[in-house]
């Protein structure tokens, strides 16, 4: 009974965490991979591209991990239930919704090809043969962009592409979307309210709307303009502090421009939740706490046996704590309905962050494990000269060392910020 309502506990917590797959990574594999062992492992949402195929690879693989979230639990894994499916959309030109393109047969032979070893999707290649690729691998890029500076002839563009609002409808009705994430920047505000028009009517069936914005001059003043366009809304509200965009994997100091731009959302006292993006890696929630902007009840691990009485969307859940598993039973509203906040109240002046997305850097972290998965696979191919008699042997599930692997590899991040921190043994 707990599955839907975790989610917003963490987010009041202060505990949230939400894994972004990307807005624009469309490799259908890692999508799956990647959802299953963060979910296992204790996330709360799942954000993914607005693409059919991808909400249903990544909803495959919450079906897998509720079958195995018993045995995640006894070894050790944060897992209480199904986080919420996010899908991001964007209102006009926008980093995370581009992909690089460039014509390898106007490469020179002898360049040192900087933009694929850069990559850190591995979407550049080049293979030697006449019916051999080279290129961009289109559903591997994720739109960085580290590939454009590094060309020695400057041959790498980029296409981009804007979220179409008559496609919103059937997203949210037809897909099983949760959540939904509008990105956007100041000034565009003409073209928010386009995109919002289209989504307003279906805000009902969402349990969450995040807003994802960068720094820039009268930031604070757009947030407000924002909120009372969508005012009133029946579900909680993110404010999504989008420091430096797709960098997290890149160094320790990526993550100031996101702490420093919470700092400022969080300061402007505006209605909702603030989380944040872009830059966020291992050292986020070590700064944020020497920053005071943790709640001072994250870390804190109730105790064995005790009871709480919280107040989740208004209804009260008794909670039961027994090691690492949790019971709670909820009196009223059933857990087939979406959020019910019918005067659009939200949280005000909170002092701490709600939580901390994690993209680049998440994916990072489990790149080795996807890729091992994915080369034994070909392998296997390749030995029965294209023929496998267990074709669904790249699933994760399947081979149990690295799920367990990635599960524990995945939770090494999540405890960071969660209230269960005991790490398990090694597997």
């Amino acid at each position: 009974m707990t599955e839907l309502y975790y989610p917003l506990h963490s987010l009041r917590e202060g505990h949230w965490f939400k894994l972004i797959c990307g807005a624009s990574f469309q490799h259908l594999p890692a999508v799956r991979s990647l959802t299953l062992a963060y979910t296992l492992a204790g996330a709360d949402c799942i954000d993914v591209a607005a693409d059919p195929a991808v909400i249903s690879a990544a909803k495959d693989a919450l079906q897998v991990a509720s079958t195995m979230g018993k045995e995640a639990k006894q070894r050790g894994f944060g897992f209480l239930g199904r986080p919420w499916l996010m899908v991001s959309l964007n209102d006009g030109e926008d980093p995370h919704f581009r992909k690089a393109e460039f014509d390898s047969d106007l490469c020179p032979g002898d360049c040192p090809r900087p933009c694929e070893k850069i990559c850190p999707a591995q979407a550049i290649t080049f293979q030697n043969g006449s019916e051999a690729y080279s290129g961009v691998l289109d559903q591997r890029c994720y739109g960085c962009g580290r590939c454009l500076p590094v060309c020695p002839h400057q041959l790498i563009t980029t296409r981009s592409y804007v979220s179409a609002p008559f496609a919103i409808a059937p997203l949210i009705r037809s897909n099983g979307v949760d959540a939904i994430e509008i990105h956007t920047k100041v000034g565009n505000l003409p073209d928010f309210k386009r995109l919002w028009h289209a989504i307003a009517p279906w805000c009902a069936q969402l349990k969450l709307l995040a807003i994802s914005c960068p720094d820039g001059k009268d930031l604070i003043d757009y947030l407000k303009e924002i909120y009372q366009l969508i005012q009133p809304l029946p579900c909680p509200l993110i404010w999504q502090t989008d420091g430096r965009p797709m960098s997290g994997d890149i160094g320790m100091g990526t993550t100031h421009a996101a702490i420093k731009l919470a700092e400022k959302v969080i300061a402007a006292g505006l209605p909702g939740y603030v989380q944040l993006a872009g830059g966020t890696n291992n050292h986020t929630v070590s700064k944020l706490r020497a920053a005071k902007l943790l709640n001072r009840q994250v870390g804190r691990l109730p105790v064995e046996g005790s009871k709480e009485l919280l107040k989740v969307g208004r209804l009260p859940v008794e909670r039961s704590y027994n090691n690492l598993g949790l019971s709670a039973k909820l009196r009223e509203q059933p857990n087939n309905l979406p959020y019910s906040n019918p005067k659009g109240e939200q949280p005000n002046n909170l002092s701490y962050i709600a939580g901390v997305a994690y993209g680049s850097y998440a994916r990072v972290l489990l790149s080795p494990i996807v890729e091992k998965l994915e080369q034994d696979y070909d392998k296997d191919v390749d030995h029965h000269q294209g023929f496998v008699p267990n074709p669904s042997s790249r699933n994760l599930e399947d081979v149990p060392d690295l799920l367990w692997q990635a599960v524990a590899t995945a939770h090494a991040l999540v405890a960071q910020l969660k209230s269960v921190k005991k790490i398990p043994k090694s597997i």
